[in-house]
């Protein structure tokens, strides 16, 4: 399996959690390509690393046990990478790019049915065009948009979050569920039209600071959500709905907001029908700034005491056909999804039902009984 990093740069500031058989969860700083164990009582979490003053130098300067080289990262029975949020709420934003916007109305327009897409696809771009790009949300010219598209009875409910002045902000999954770099990834069994969701990550701590970044697959279930907005929940929050990962690039005088908002990631899918796919999203073209989706999700309205990991949306949204023309793009158990950006590694899971993935069993309880058997609490 290639590595979560071919080369990183020496000067970043990598940290991540790491499961070591006959132990559990560890803290970790990756120096070079060696994983060292920086858990400690002052520590014993991500979420504590993160409400510590100055983690990116806590991880630079942490005393540890180098117990695993990069390459020999595993899965079955081998120390492996976990998402790096522990107590963290896991939140995600949608809608935040123009070109998937319209994507969403499409699955809306058309129920969840994907025969039906292709027509609705090319009736919205006649109305649509490129009006919705680099449109702020909220603005004058937005509310513009927002009467031509009722007058052609083309409004939805993906339209409102994607350019009026409150952005969707839900709860993916749970604290802790997850999964990291190397595992399955899930798929509701009643899904039959879904596809990988490449996207940046922030991490942000209690008082609402972003430190850092990382790479995510919000796998999106587009017939289930597309029949109704009220199933989200079944169409997001699932055993191995999302993958984090591979590492946390904390901020510091090499890598900064800045970083964030010209990120590219591309994405690669493997199918065991020889059939690929390639995808790109930059965040050049992002809707929203990700400052604003963070003061939308924390603040007096809503706290975070553990602090939350934030997924950014996607521009990302697949119409090549797989099987048929005009059928359009779903995953097939197997898929090998390899999500990639050069200054945050690389995420790479196969795609299972996610009543195929292992089931999730190490919850909140199950991580303070650990660390108090191993006397960090």
């Amino acid at each position: 399996m290639p590595l979560p990093f071919d080369n990183p740069e020496p000067q970043a500031t990598l940290t991540g959690r790491v499961w070591r058989p006959g132990i559990g969860p560890a803290l970790v700083a990756l120096r070079g390509e060696a994983l060292v164990d920086i858990t400690s009582r002052e520590t014993p979490t991500m979420r504590d690393l993160l409400e510590a003053g100055d983690p990116a130098d806590r991880v630079r300067s942490a005393p540890g046990e180098t117990f695993c080289a990069l390459a020999d990262l595993g899965q079955d029975g081998a120390p492996h990478l976990l998402a790096p949020p522990d107590l963290q709420a896991v939140k995600a934003s949608g809608v935040t790019f123009a070109r998937s916007m319209v994507e969403r109305v499409i699955e809306e327009q058309a129920a969840g049915d994907p025969d039906r897409a292709k027509a609705i696809r090319d009736r919205v771009a006649s109305v649509i065009g490129d009006s919705l790009r680099g449109i702020v949300p909220g603005s004058e010219k937005a509310m513009e948009v927002k009467t031509l598209l009722q007058a052609e009875k083309l409004w939805s409910q993906y339209l409102e979050v994607g350019i009026g002045p409150d952005a969707e902000v839900f709860t993916k999954c749970q604290p802790m569920a997850a999964v990291g770099w190397g595992a399955e990834v899930g798929l509701h069994p009643i899904s039959t039209w879904n596809n990988p969701e490449p996207e940046i990550v922030l991490a942000v701590n209690s008082t609402g600071a972003i430190l850092g970044a990382t790479l995510g697959n919000d796998v999106n279930l587009r017939d289930i959500e597309g029949r109704s907005a009220l199933l989200l929940g079944k169409a997001k929050d699932n055993n191995a709905s999302c993958a984090i990962g591979p590492f946390l690039r904390l901020f510091d005088e090499t890598y900064s907001m800045d970083d964030v908002h010209t990120a590219e990631l591309d994405l690669h899918v493997s199918g065991e029908d020889d059939f690929t796919m390639e995808g790109h999203s930059s965040m050049r073209e992002i809707s929203r700034k990700p400052a604003d989706i963070v003061a939308q999700t924390i603040g007096r309205h809503h706290q975070y005491p553990d602090g939350f990991f934030l997924f950014l949306g996607t521009l990302f949204a697949p119409i090549q056909d797989r099987d048929a023309p005009g059928k359009g793009f779903t995953h097939k158990t197997g898929d090998v999804v390899t999500i990639s950006e050069a200054r945050l590694g690389t995420l790479r899971n196969t795609v299972r039902l996610s009543t195929q993935c292992p089931e999730w069993t190490f919850g909140t309880a199950a991580l303070m009984r650990n660390l108090a058997g191993r006397n960090l609490l």
